[in-house]
């Protein structure tokens, strides 16, 4: 069941049924930002809620601290890269693979019994770098502002029969009720207290 027919469950009596959704404004660089959001959440709440397990499947023991600070790094990047600033968070996601890297490169030497998973680890998130700068860029590209070039918005009115066919057409279509309506002053209509 697609998200859109599922929607129809809140729906009231009267409300008309979504039949399909219509395209989406979100970019493909968007997209691939929303996922390495989600994916960060998922991270982020291994790596607190089970440090040591990692830990021990990487041949870290003794680090756990430090995962669960990645945890809550992986948390942090998430909110802005499934928010509108992608940018900020994307930039905050390469910058804690280059940390995970670094780290995961203490785990590489040959005295670690966990070497083969450390080297795996290491492939992923190089992988995921590899994503989260394509991301980076992508959205930065679909989203780019020119400071040099100002828009010209000389051509439009923003009227559909001009400014002066505009004026005034409030009070034409809009009655005043006649509850809005005052009588007197305001003065007239604040209580009078006398000491």
């Amino acid at each position: 069941m697609s998200l859109t027919n599922l929607t129809g469950i809140a729906r009231s009596p009267g409300d008309p049924r979504v039949e399909r959704k219509g395209p989406s404004s979100m970019s493909g660089a968007d997209r691939l930002a929303r996922a390495l959001g989600w994916f960060s959440i998922g991270l982020g709440v291994a790596e607190l809620v089970a440090p040591g397990k990692l830990a021990r499947s990487l041949g870290l023991e003794g680090k756990e601290a430090l995962i669960r600070g990645y945890g809550a790094r992986e948390l942090a990047s998430a909110v802005p890269t499934l928010s509108i600033d992608k940018p900020i968070g994307l930039a905050a996601r390469i910058g804690g693979d280059a940390l995970d890297l670094a780290t995961l490169a203490t785990a590489l030497h040959r005295d670690n019994p966990k070497r083969h998973n450390a080297a795996v680890a290491t492939a992923l998130v190089v992988g995921v770098t590899l994503l989260d700068i394509a991301a980076y860029t992508g959205v930065k590209a679909a989203h780019r502002r020119d400071a040099g070039s100002d828009r010209d918005y000389s051509d439009r009115s923003g009227w559909p029969n001009g400014e002066q066919a505009a004026r005034g057409r409030a009070r034409q279509d809009f009655e005043t009720p006649d509850d809005y309506r005052a009588e007197g002053t305001v003065a007239d209509a604040l209580p009078m207290v006398v000491a």
